[in-house]
């Protein structure tokens, strides 16, 4: 299989998994954020085997949702009309996935566009970058920071708006942040190879956040 194809797999399991987690009551109102993600956990070991994640599993809800993937705020409970989402990275065999999604409990129409709209402007930006050979990590920044203030949110998080992502570790490939990560500063093209010849692969985030609604959502996958 090709790396591209490892990757998707891996991605694919992910999802699965998320899937599993709703069936299972997992996010449901009245289970907190850690419950949840420790029932995830628990979930990935026993129907996949995955027993690494390669960066910390996040699920955050309500006025959790405004804070950026760095920051720990206090742990909440889930209620009878909320927004979340998850961030979770499992690896598989040494294959790294990176999924983001948002989930509405009940069916508030403004919690519910944020998260179609979270989505939206991801598949806007995956359009744009794989729209020229040529496109650098500054210009996608720059197009989904436009994109989301174009529909009225910020940016969750204005250092950058995605990662490189291969065989765990992928951190090992390059330290520096001006270049694995899709930051402002990063002009190199994202459709190079690496030292070995090998197309580097990307994963796509868009935290979109309203602080006048005190909510945000959260969108995530890998650039292909």
């Amino acid at each position: 299989m090709t790396r591209l194809s490892e990757l998707v797999l891996a991605e694919s399991i992910a999802l699965e998994l998320f899937q599993l987690a709703l069936a299972r009551g997992l996010l449901e109102p009245g289970k907190t954020e850690k419950t949840a993600s420790d029932g995830i956990r628990e979930l990935a070991e026993q129907e996949f085997g995955i027993t690494q994640f390669w960066h910390k599993r996040i699920i955050r809800s309500g006025v959790n949702t405004l804070h950026p993937y760095r920051e720990n705020p206090t742990v909440r409970t889930f209620s009878d009309d909320d927004i979340l989402f998850l961030d979770f990275g499992p690896v598989l065999k040494q294959w790294e996935a990176d999924v983001g999604r948002t989930y509405v409990i009940g069916n508030d129409p403004v919690k519910c566009l944020l998260r179609d709209d979270t989505e939206k402007i991801w598949r806007l930006g995956r359009d744009f970058a794989l729209s020229s050979p040529n496109i650098c990590g500054a210009e996608l920044f720059r197009f989904m920071k436009n994109a989301a203030e174009s529909h009225g949110y910020l940016l969750g998080d204005q250092r950058h708006v995605g990662h490189l992502i291969g065989e765990f570790p992928h951190e090992r490939i390059e330290d520096d942040d001006a270049t694995s990560y899709l930051t402002p500063s990063n002009t190199l093209p994202l459709h190079r190879l690496d030292h070995q010849g090998n197309r580097w692969h990307w994963i796509l985030e868009c935290h979109l956040v309203s602080p006048a609604l005190g909510i945000g959502g959260f969108f995530e996958q890998l650039l292909k």
